[in-house]
């Protein structure tokens, strides 16, 4: 490179700065639409600032409260002034800005955050000093927009930078950490009550059936500025306005001052809604909403407000009950719902207005979690059993008298573990010293009701309904791993005893079933046999009319041959009694005959010995007799020869014989002769049959 080229380069660079240079050195000054120049004048005939000012307002040397915008400006030459060009402040859609004075009155001692003043936003420096804007933190904020500050008045921390200006003070660490603050507690954002979900559990229990639903939540608010609230008190009572002096839930805190408000925790919570609320004036924790479940009431235990009468009366010893505002517990309990309560203001104790159980079992909880900590009761009993008895309670609190328990206990978990657990288990022990381990076994109903009554009567004395005692299986205490359970060896005695029983009574059932089969197989075979039965009923009926009808005709045949018998019967009874008679008359006239024959001859003797000297004479017999005549015979005949036997006749004529050798004669006349008389002619009737040799 030679000279010439080099001295041309050197005087284009040289032309090029002049030309820079030139509009200053004229006084001319651009400033881009984008950002906003803050005059420094170096000296004035007017003087320097006064002392604790750092902006000039009349002329003085320093940091001006007018501001360059975009464009052109002349007559700041640069021997007098210097011009900063600083951008133009931006606030992000839905982020919020806060403002750090560097210049104004300072803040008196009670006071956290410079007051609010006209000032267009503080975009009007010198409004904002001459209204007696304070130094420090404002309580005025910047919404999203974008701002033309004077930097070296103010500074404007956002979330992604902090405008410092053209001074590079000692303070901008404290502004990186103010940034870091409100980063973490959310500050550049506004205050949003009502979105996103929040975590309930543990605040309501565990078996209520509630829907936790997002927006469940409030906001409470701690104001950071502000006098303080008076001795004895923890909370700021709620400030109210007409509508133009409302304080718009904390959004404008000049108003909220301006009203009495004080700081501290504010009994007025933030609910539904976004607020844009400035974090160096009032921090806001989100809790959840107080729900009082279905089967619940809320006891509130306000710790704010004035002190209030007591409402219980004498004769209620355990503290004093309030009116709903005032301090103390609250008489009236509040019913189920969702409410925006201030849990720094009013703690809500819940009372179960529903029946639950209480569980003295070992190892289990129930989803209320008011019966931890209860164990089995541990008994002893008349018998020197040791068994651990399970059991559980039913209860009721009624609604109205919900203050009073808490009033009494404080919550329902110590009015378990204070009153009911030592009433219940002193309770159970006394039942066992004077109870059998059978009678816990077996009698367990009894026991049950007898419980239920007692405890009941001892539990009204602190507003609580027994509704029912259940007792569980008694178990043992085993210690050792081989330990024989003597409640499991009791109850094996009493299965025995019981299958003994069931047995017996399955021997009946069996009997009654066999009965039942049979009486089911008779059934079964007549009805199998039920046609045979009928039919031979049939049968039966139709032999029967036959044999009636065959007795119907054998009776009539029989009544015939019984007329035609009698008939004939009649007839020979006749013709018998014709010949007998023919033959009494025969007889008679022989006897008669005879009897005139005998009285011819004048005596007996001789006639009968006429008889047999003709016997003789007609006879052909030898006088010596071939045959042997017996006497005694009634019988006629006669001989094998055709001739008569004799022997009636000789039986005659001996009989005359002998009754004239004892003197009985026959005279005639006389009835032995007419007997006679009549044998004699009747005997001759009938021929004998001589006897048998």
């Amino acid at each position: 490179m030679n000279i010439q080229t080099l001295i041309y380069i050197l005087g284009t660079i040289c032309l090029l700065i002049f030309l820079y240079f030139l509009p200053r050195l004229l006084g001319v000054r651009y400033i881009p639409h984008t950002s906003i120049g803050i005059i420094e004048k170096l000296w004035s005939s007017r003087g320097s600032l006064k002392e604790g000012r750092i902006i000039a307002l009349t002329g003085e040397a320093g940091y001006q409260a007018e501001l360059l915008r975009g464009g052109l400006h002349f007559g700041f030459f640069p021997w007098q002034y210097r011009v900063h060009k600083q951008p133009l402040v931006t606030i992000s859609e839905g982020k919020i800005g806060y403002i750090y004075a560097r210049d104004g009155d300072p803040l008196p001692p009670v006071q956290t955050l410079g007051r609010v003043v006209d000032c267009t936003h503080f975009q009007d420096a010198r409004a904002f000093l001459t209204n007696s804007g304070q130094r420090g933190r404002q309580r005025l904020i910047l919404r999203e927009g974008v701002y033309a500050l004077n930097l070296a008045l103010f500074v404007v921390i956002t979330e992604d930078f902090f405008y410092s200006g053209p001074l590079r003070d000692r303070e901008g660490t404290n502004y990186e950490q103010w940034q870091d603050q409100l980063s973490q507690i959310r500050g550049f954002d506004p205050v949003v009550i009502g979105h996103g979900s929040q975590n309930l559990a543990g605040k309501i229990p565990a078996d209520a059936n509630v829907t936790l639903l997002p927006s469940d939540n409030i906001g409470v608010v701690s104001v950071q500025d502000g006098p303080v609230i008076e001795s004895g008190q923890l909370i700021a009572p709620e400030v109210k306005g007409v509508e133009s002096t409302s304080h718009n839930y904390f959004q404008d805190p000049e108003a909220f001052l301006a009203l009495g408000g004080k700081r501290g925790k504010q009994l007025q919570v933030l609910t539904d809604g976004t607020f844009f609320i400035n974090r160096w004036f009032a921090t806001v924790e989100t809790q959840p909403k107080t729900v009082i479940p279905i089967g619940y009431v809320g006891v509130v235990v306000a710790y704010y407000g004035n002190l209030g009468s007591d409402t219980t009366g004498e004769s209620f010893r355990y503290g004093e009950q309030v009116e709903s505002g005032q301090r103390g517990v609250w008489r009236q309990a509040l019913p189920p719902g969702k409410y925006a309560l201030n849990p720094y203001a009013l703690k809500v104790e819940l009372v179960p207005t529903v029946n639950f159980v209480l569980r003295w079992i070992t190892g289990r909880t129930e989803l209320h979690h008011y019966d931890e900590g209860l164990n089995s009761i541990e008994l002893v009993t008349a018998d020197a059993y040791e068994p651990v008895l399970p059991l559980s309670l039913v209860i009721h609190i009624d609604y109205e008298k919900a203050s009073s328990v808490v009033q009494r206990f404080g919550d329902v978990k110590r009015l378990i573990s204070q009153t009911l657990d030592p009433i219940l288990t002193a309770y159970f022990r006394d039942v066992a010293q004077s109870s059998n381990m059978l009678d816990l076994l077996l009698k367990r109903e009894d026991i049950q009701k007898r419980a239920t009554a007692e405890l009941g009567r001892r539990f009204t004395e602190y507003d609580i309904n027994c509704v029912a005692v259940l007792i569980g299986r008694p178990e043992s205490k085993i210690t050792a791993e081989n330990q024989i359970d003597p409640i499991e060896q009791l109850f094996d005695q009493l299965r025995q005893r019981r299958l003994a029983e069931e047995r017996k009574e399955t021997y009946v059932k069996q009997e009654e079933a066999a009965n039942q089969l049979k009486q089911l197989n008779q059934a079964n075979a007549a009805a199998e046999k039920q046609k045979q039965l009928t039919e031979t009923k049939i049968e039966i009926e139709v032999s029967a009319n036959r044999g009636e009808a065959l007795l119907a005709e054998a009776q009539r045949i029989a009544k015939k041959d019984i007329a035609l018998a009698e008939g004939q019967s009649r007839s020979q009874e006749l013709l018998g009694k014709g010949e007998a008679s023919k033959i009494a008359q025969i007889g008679l006239s022989e006897a008669t005959v005879s009897l005139q024959k005998i009285r011819a001859y004048g005596d007996p003797k001789l006639f009968a010995v006429n008889l047999v000297a003709e016997h003789f004479a007609r006879s052909a017999q030898p006088l010596v007799p071939e045959r042997l005549f017996v006497m005694g015979d009634s019988g006629s005949g006669q001989s094998e020869n055709g001739i008569s036997n004799g022997n009636n006749l000789f039986s005659q004529l001996m009989a005359v014989l002998l009754s004239e050798k004892i003197g009985m004669g026959l005279a005639e006349g006389t009835p032995e002769m007419d007997k006679l008389a009549r044998e004699f002619t009747e005997k001759q009737k009938t021929p004998e049959i001589p006897a048998a040799s």
